[in-house]
């Protein structure tokens, strides 16, 4: 297995590796020895890269649940999976006018419990265009003033899929909804990081909308700056995790109607409160 770190905000490269081969419990102790002891490094850097990227893999749809579960129980999807992998999302290209996805955030942080990873397998990418950008809040929470810090330490903030509900048209009342610290510590390693996103996070609890928004907007603008982005540029074959508790994401859609195919799944994670 050969690492090679992707930008200097983030992510690494994993190279040299079948996941498949790690996938399941071995057929003797000592390949279950040796699949643990693998799956540990790669969560290892998981924690300190928050992205990583496995190229040239061969994957089915049970290899990429299986590699998922490593990381625990999956997200179940009540509509949108596939027939026979209901886990599984297929995102294909519908054009831009169609693409929900070109906003910086972080997977549902509308729910209580936002799913702590997701993972997604390229069948087909386009040969220029199609990226995904990442921003790193720890880096963006380390940067923020000692002031600035405190006043937030024990803030939280108010999120809904309210937006996606009106997209969609559909109930805004009934769209679900939560409430997040604002500075979140990742519950494996303990590093806190800034957990707000423009697409999803409406105020500040105890705070109306009007006096909420100067300081999220610049919360907002301050979360993505380009020292603390990386893109990822789509090859077939590429498995791309990332860590929805230390990231924000980006879906660029610059690729115009050129065919590009991602399966995606994410894993469960913890209550932030």
């Amino acid at each position: 297995m050969r690492v090679t770190q992707m930008a200097a905000p983030l992510g690494a490269i994993v190279e040299d590796i079948d996941i498949r081969v790690i996938e399941g419990d071995g057929d003797s102790v000592k390949d279950e020895d040796v699949n643990l002891s693998t799956w540990q490094k790669l969560n290892q850097l998981f924690c300190q890269y928050h992205v990583l990227v496995f190229r040239n893999q061969d994957l089915q749809p049970d290899d990429h649940i299986a590699f998922a579960r490593r990381w625990g129980e999956l997200v179940k999807f009540p509509y949108g999976g596939l027939e026979d992998h209901p886990d599984i999302i297929e995102l294909k290209n519908r054009g831009k006018s169609s693409d929900v996805n070109q906003h910086w955030h972080t997977d549902m942080s509308y729910n209580q419990a936002p799913p702590k990873l997701t993972m997604l397998y390229a069948h087909a990418a386009p040969e220029f265009g199609g990226d995904t950008a990442f921003s790193n809040q720890h880096l963006a929470y380390q940067d923020l003033s000692e002031g600035l810090k405190a006043t937030l330490q024990n803030t939280t903030a108010f999120h809904t899929a309210s937006g996606l509900a009106r997209l969609y048209g559909q109930d805004e009342a009934a769209a679900p909804k939560a409430t997040h610290p604002v500075l979140r510590s990742h519950d494996e390693s303990g590093d806190p990081a800034l957990y707000v996103c423009r697409a999803f996070t409406r105020n500040f609890t105890g705070w109306s909308r009007e006096e909420s928004k100067p300081l999220l907007d610049y919360l907002f603008s301050h979360s993505t700056s380009m020292e603390y982005q990386a893109r990822h540029h789509w090859q077939a074959g590429d498995l791309v995790m990332w860590d929805n508790r230390s990231v924000l994401h980006y879906a660029v859609h610059d690729h115009g109607d050129d065919e590009r195919v991602i399966h995606r799944l994410q894993v469960v994670g913890e209550s932030t409160l």
